[in-house]
């Protein structure tokens, strides 16, 4: 089968489109047939050697932690999944990728595809839709009446996250740069803000509940959002590298995020895709050949939106 592997840690020129053995399932896994996975910022970071102590991989490594496929054999113990099934999953980011003809998954993390988009594109929604609602509302406990602001809203995680709040008939400021405002805006939210123009404390001038931080600001600017948090309110923050900001004195608290595979949860999110409530955004699609440039392109802050990896046919 094709599958792209990195050999040694380093730039996307490490990336390689090769011939690799086709993969046996184990007891309690499946083998599925990828339709596609996607481009997410860690991949970046895993190729280039800088996540080894929190994940650490053996090389060769395949990269894609999203897939959407059909399942092509089953191992030994797997139960509630049959040969032909449509699924998707946020696999294990220590374990091979599915930038690749096939992948291996524990049968456990995967659920029924959306019947309502292609089944490609279904590989834009594990890891970025877990991540924006494991930060509403498995950290946040966000709640309907409450207000949030979204602080760096035009990615693929703030498109999810804009639109779960909404829905959860909550008010939703956003911060966007005028690129992807509109895009912002046709997500639901009520109040957008040019971050690149306004400064966003004097904007907004009523406190919020939550703060959601999804943009890699100067640590000034992320403490300074505390501010606009209610006593007793939260914030949480997907970017990692730089520690949530809370407020004792005011009862805020601050929370890291780190997304984790729950396929229940993922089960509700395809749920909310195939009842017309949740919206499936693909930016681009990229040849699984094309996967190196792709990241080049990402090193060079020139990929906007999500991106889907597509396999050739099998």
């Amino acid at each position: 089968m094709k599958a792209v592997r990195f050999h040694d840690y380093g730039a996307p020129d490490v990336l390689r489109y090769e011939d690799v053995e086709q993969p046996v399932p184990g007891p309690g896994e499946v083998r599925v047939r990828v339709a596609a996975t996607s481009f997410n910022p860690v991949d970046g970071n895993i190729r280039g050697g800088f996540m080894q102590g929190p994940i650490p991989v053996v090389l060769p490594h395949t990269p894609g932690v999203d897939v959407a496929g059909t399942v092509d054999a089953l191992g030994e113990g797997v139960e509630g999944l049959s040969i032909g099934d449509d699924v998707i999953g946020f696999l294990s980011m220590t374990g091979n990728g599915a930038s690749a003809q096939y992948v291996l998954a524990s049968a456990a993390t995967l659920t029924a595809a959306p019947r309502t988009v292609p089944l490609p594109d279904a590989a834009a929604l594990p890891t970025v839709g877990l991540t924006a609602w494991q930060a509403l509302f498995e950290h946040a406990k966000l709640e309907a009446g409450q207000r949030v602001l979204i602080n760096g809203a035009g990615g693929a995680v703030g498109g999810y996250a804009v639109q779960l709040a909404k829905g959860a008939n909550v008010h939703v400021i956003a911060t966007a740069s005028s690129r992807s405002s509109e895009a912002v805006a046709s997500a639901g939210a009520d109040q957008v803000i040019d971050h690149t123009t306004d400064k966003v404390t004097e904007v907004v001038t009523e406190p919020v509940d939550v703060v959601l931080n999804l943009a890699p600001v100067e640590p000034a600017e992320l403490a300074a959002l505390v501010t606009l948090v209610r006593p007793g309110g939260v914030v949480v923050n997907t970017t990692v590298w730089m520690p949530a900001p809370s407020d004792e004195a005011r009862g805020v608290r601050g929370i890291n995020l780190f997304v984790r595979s729950d396929a229940d949860q993922l089960s509700r999110l395809v749920s909310l895709i195939d009842s017309g409530q949740l919206r499936v955004d693909v930016a681009e699609r990229v040849p699984l050949a094309g996967l190196a440039e792709l990241h080049t392109r990402a090193v060079e802050g020139a990929v906007h939106g999500k991106v889907i990896v597509v396999p050739p046919a099998v």
